[in-house]
């Protein structure tokens, strides 16, 4: 495993969830991500709710590979920075054991600054550092 300084994958890991250009957005998964990568979200409270009713006793939501990554990211970008007016960023936190790296992270309006949730991350990464596997627990 190559070295890796946690907290600066921490930053760049929040960073691409704020790109707005397109090309940008997808470099940079491209640079972050293993090619076979997979994100797994912990659903919110009203998704693991109605999930729950339907039943199914576990909800998680997944994207694997950089298409559906980027199309997880690009819509995440869609809904919360550019209609909602929020930014993502990684508290100063990150750890890293082994091939596992765990930081938690903070949605923060871009008008006030004000931090309006976040959550907990942690990724899994490859040999040559990449992320194979992310798993994101919003709300934490």
């Amino acid at each position: 495993m190559i070295e890796i300084d946690p907290q600066h994958l921490a930053d760049r890991y929040m960073t691409q969830w704020t790109l707005a250009d397109a090309a940008e957005r997808r470099a940079a998964i491209e640079r972050l991500w293993a090619e076979d990568g997979r994100h797994v979200l912990h659903p919110p409270t009203g998704i693991r709710q109605l999930a729950a009713e339907l039943g199914f006793a576990h909800s998680t939501l997944e994207a694997h590979g950089y298409d559906a990554i980027e199309a997880r990211v690009t819509r995440s970008y869609e809904q919360f920075v550019e209609k909602a007016g929020f930014t993502f960023r990684a508290h100063a936190d990150a750890v890293r054991l082994d091939d596992v790296v765990k930081f938690d992270w903070q949605t923060v309006s871009a008008e006030t600054g004000d931090v309006l949730g976040g959550g907990l991350v942690m990724l899994v990464l490859d040999d040559g550092g990449r992320i194979k596997t992310d798993y994101m627990f919003p709300g934490g």
